[in-house]
């Protein structure tokens, strides 16, 4: 009689948790100070262009230490890295906390950033290396479900503590989550040998490489639209060396005996469309969670809290969805599932093109309720065909890369965004203005009507008409943004239904798991 697959011991269910709440917490504080930046510029008197750097700081420093995860692993071994990153995260949020001055806060969000961008990865690797292939289903919907929720959970948690408490407790409330995540960490992961040869071998043209490039782009990508992109100095200074670095990372894949990161991963078709997917769903994941706020606030007249309820919808299809995602991985085709997830996507972003004037939080809970399903049946064959891809010995650095591309298909597409959004709404409201001529009827019956509504008022017809000029123009720049907003719904959607081809080149060693069969089985 033979035993069936060895399930996952509960050591190893400890330490898929330990790394999943460590992934939890790195990717909900990427955006838990959003909804409380007002707050903190005014107590370290910082201006509001310099208060970006309180968010570009942390995705900076995350972005670069991402890919390097998998190497460090290797360098100090598995649980003394991510403890000793577990025990950093919490000391640089004490930092971020106790903050006077923006010098300080930059400090401790940059080293947020690298502390908590080396436990997103490794809750992956650890997913694929610690549990049976037949339980992947379990990990990745888990992994799927902090990816989605922690950068919408982020601001409304952290308008909540702002409004209740202080904005100190944005940072402070990790604390006693990594007192949690250290235990777990030291009870579910074994003691490993520091190998410091490795740290001697290293590929340092690559590091330097990689740190200097991916770091310039991210503040390029962050700060380029305000900064009028190649008209700044600043930018064109960071722009060559962002592509000195990624020359130097290229370089040395030839001249290194192991490269910092393996480049050569993207000769493999399955794995490099799964990252061209993850980049374009990254980016809508990221250019939505700023859309709809946006809309909500400006044309709404929404707060913070009440956005924040509205984006919270799109998670609950994930928590209801998470019993029954495992099972459904099992038996499920992957590549279907995924084209599910991102029709799911593109339609809800498609609905959202009917906006008007008038459309407040109610009328989104269709479209986020399609778009959180959407969002988690991508994401769960995402995370786990892009380890099904790859060997065992692989995992670290293609995990390193594949959330490496989330994270930069979230700033390149803000980028594009917020140069879109500005160029549209101009567009669109010279194209208003051009039809409200003085000749327009519609436009002489409108100030008729609101001019005589004013002067019933105030009985100052002069004023009257002032106020009636104002109303419309203020009306027409809002049905210029309303516009802009539908179309940049419009192109979110055509861009994740182009992504639909790219599922059928997904392929996967044969044989090598039931997750890499049920990816051929369409083949």
């Amino acid at each position: 009689m033979t035993s069936g697959p060895r399930n996952a011991s509960i050591e190893d269910w400890i330490a898929t948790g330990a790394t999943a709440l460590g992934a939890l917490m790195a990717t909900l504080d990427i955006s838990i100070t959003n909804s409380a930046l007002p707050q903190i510029q005014g107590a370290i008197n910082a201006t509001r262009t310099e208060g970006t750097w309180i968010s570009t700081g942390y995705l900076m420093s995350e972005i670069v230490m991402i890919p390097l995860t998998a190497w460090l692993t290797q360098v100090f071994g598995l649980r003394r890295f991510l403890l000793v990153n577990a025990v950093l995260f919490s000391a640089f949020s004490m930092l971020c906390g106790l903050s006077h001055t923006l010098t300080q806060m930059i400090v401790g969000r940059v080293g947020q950033g690298f502390s908590g961008g080396a436990m997103i990865p490794t809750a992956q690797m650890v997913m694929r290396t610690r549990l049976p292939a037949h339980q992947w289903g379990i990990g990745s919907a888990v992994f799927g479900l902090v990816v989605m929720v922690g950068p919408l959970l982020g601001p409304v948690l952290g308008g909540w503590l702002t409004e209740n408490a202080d904005w100190s407790w944005c940072f402070f409330v990790n604390l006693p989550v990594c007192v949690a995540l250290v235990v777990l960490l030291y009870v579910g992961l074994p003691a490993t040998r520091t190998d410091w040869s490795r740290f001697a071998r290293a590929d340092w043209l690559g590091i330097v490489g990689l740190s200097a490039g991916l770091s310039s782009l991210t503040v390029i990508l962050e700060e380029g639209q305000r900064e009028h992109w190649f008209d700044s100095s600043f930018i064109t200074d960071l722009t060559v060396l962002c592509i000195s670095g990624f020359l130097m990372l290229f370089a040395g894949q030839f001249l290194a005996k192991n490269p910092v990161i393996r480049l050569k991963l993207l000769a493999n078709k399955s794995y490099a469309s799964i990252l061209l997917i993850t980049f374009v769903v990254g980016g809508g994941i990221y250019c939505v969670s700023y859309l709809v706020p946006q809309f909500l606030s400006g044309v709404a007249g929404y707060n913070a809290a009440q956005s924040g309820g509205v984006m919270l919808i799109s998670g609950l299809p994930a928590f209801l969805l998470m019993p029954v995602l495992p099972r459904l991985a099992a038996t499920m085709n992957l590549r279907l599932m995924l084209i599910l997830g991102l029709t799911l996507f593109a339609v809800s972003c498609l609905i959202d093109t009917a906006l008007t004037a008038q459309t407040a939080g109610l009328d989104f809970y269709p479209s986020q309720i399609l778009r959180g399903a959407g969002q988690m049946l991508a994401f769960m064959p995402l995370n786990q065909a892009v380890m099904a891809a790859v060997a065992n010995e692989e995992a670290g650095d293609a995990a390193g890369l594949y959330n490496m591309v989330r994270n930069l298909g979230g700033s390149v597409g803000l980028a594009a965004l917020a140069a879109f959004i500005e160029r549209r709404d101009a567009f669109h409201g010279e194209m208003i203005r051009e039809s409200l001529t003085a000749n327009s009827p519609m436009a002489h019956d409108y100030l008729g009507a609101s001019a005589g509504s004013f002067l019933a008022q105030h009985g100052d017809p002069a004023y009257a008409s002032l106020q009636a000029m104002a109303q419309l123009a203020a009306e027409a720049q809002q049905q210029a943004v309303v516009l802009t907003y539908s179309e940049t719904f419009y192109v979110l959607g055509w861009a994740l239904v182009l992504c639909v081809p790219l599922v059928f080149v997904l392929r996967t060693g044969a044989g090598r798991t039931p997750a890499s069969r049920r990816l051929e089985s369409h083949g």
